[in-house]
């Protein structure tokens, strides 16, 4: 296997310098396929993904009119009623990945991309990685962000399901417009994220609408249970007491992305401020005593606040006193709610 995989490499490079020295912009083209999917097969998951991601940016910049995203989108499924995409497809280069967790759930997340990493050496063990994950907790502190995450660190592209195009009143379809958006996460790896799926997923039990929400409950759990596709499906939701309590069982992961604490406020004021100088005089403690309970993009919009004052003023430098007036524009907003 080892000699036939350098015997591979070297044809692959053979043909590398012939078409550069040829000129061949179509051979390139396949050649680069050709290396993303050798990368991928060995288990090189992460750098495929780089490596397909830098193809199709050098594949746009020639093409004016982006032909090559038009066609991915158009590929996307469709309402059967009124033809609207039921995913939107969202850039690599607009999945932010820097998150600021506590250790042990920092440690959940990374389980989840190692073994999606290693799927190969644990299948020949007949263990399965986990795909299906379930992120709960208060808005802002980042479930949505720990998907685009998970897919820019596992090299796969993240396709957000509609909620607005797939729901109908119509009877059965929006359980008919479900099944396309799995159908198409099994017909393409991605990582399928249903955000706020509590949307349609609420419990048949206290829904007041019980025909309607239990066929889309039904099929999203019948969906759920036979889910085999070969990317990672990420959902979320503030109200994990209102979802049906069976589709819990479907998850193969469920945890709790929580507000942050001392020490991840801390990390949150001190990386978003790092393009400028901040004060020697700055009482962080205090600071940071004065954001607990806010979510981390709560935080983030503090620190963002004080940042643009500075520049502003043209000094360039975030004082203790910049940080208080942002943390209590925060506080009386919250307020004012």
């Amino acid at each position: 296997m080892a000699g036939q995989g350098k015997q591979m490499n070297a044809d692959i490079l053979k043909r590398l310098v012939r078409a550069i020295g040829e000129g061949s912009p179509e051979d390139l083209d396949s050649l680069a396929r050709k290396i993303v999917e050798a990368e991928r097969k060995v288990g090189h998951t992460k750098l495929a993904g780089q490596l397909e991601s830098i193809l199709h940016r050098a594949k746009d910049s020639r093409s004016p009119n982006s032909a090559s995203s038009t066609r991915s989108l158009e590929s996307l499924p469709t309402s059967r009623r009124h033809g609207e995409s039921l995913l939107t497809l969202v850039p690599r280069e607009s999945l932010e990945h820097h998150m600021v967790l506590p250790k042990d759930v920092e440690a959940r997340f990374l389980r989840i991309e190692r073994e999606y990493a290693a799927r190969e050496r644990l299948g020949a063990y007949g263990l399965h990685p986990r795909k299906t994950v379930l992120l709960y907790g208060p808005p802002g502190c980042g479930k949505s962000l720990g998907a685009k995450r998970l897919a820019w660190n596992v090299g796969l592209p993240l396709l957000k399901v509609r909620f607005d195009a797939l729901v109908s009143s119509f009877f059965g379809e929006s359980a008919s417009n479900l099944r396309s958006v799995f159908d198409a996460a099994r017909e393409r790896p991605c990582v399928l994220l249903l955000d706020e799926c509590d949307f349609i997923a609420r419990s048949r039990v206290n829904s007041k609408d019980i025909g309607e929400v239990a066929r889309i409950v039904n099929s999203l759990l019948t969906l759920m249970e036979e889910y085999d596709a070969p990317g990672l499906l990420v959902a979320t939701t503030n109200i994990e007491d209102s979802l049906d309590p069976a589709l819990f069982r479907r998850f193969d992961d469920v945890f709790m992305v929580p507000p942050p604490g001392p020490t991840e406020i801390a990390q949150l004021l001190k990386v978003r401020l790092s393009a400028l100088s901040v004060s020697k005089d700055v009482r962080w403690e205090s600071i940071v005593a004065s954001l607990e309970g806010y979510s981390a993009a709560m935080v983030v919009k503090a620190a963002e606040d004080a940042a643009k004052e500075a520049v502003l003023a043209g000094d360039k430098t975030i004082t203790e006193s910049s940080l208080r007036r942002a943390v209590d524009e925060l506080k009386g907003a919250g307020e004012a709610q």
